[in-house]
């Protein structure tokens, strides 16, 4: 039974995150041989603000 934990920034859309988990579910069918319904996947919203790289917060980070 895969679990799948899923951290990314806020502000995916519901269709989204319902192509994320197919396309997740799926490659876990394909790959591992499992069965669709035994597939967990968890997703967490974070703010850009709860997110660092490089030691630099990605709230803060310049756009280029």
């Amino acid at each position: 039974m895969p679990t799948i934990r899923v951290d990314l920034f806020e502000g995916r859309t519901p269709e989204q995150k319902r192509n994320l988990v197919k396309a997740l579910t799926q490659a876990c069918v394909d790959t591992l041989g499992s069965k669709p319904e035994s597939v967990d996947i968890l997703l967490f919203d974070v703010k850009p603000s709860d997110w660092a790289t490089g030691g630099e917060l990605w709230s803060e980070k310049k756009k280029s």
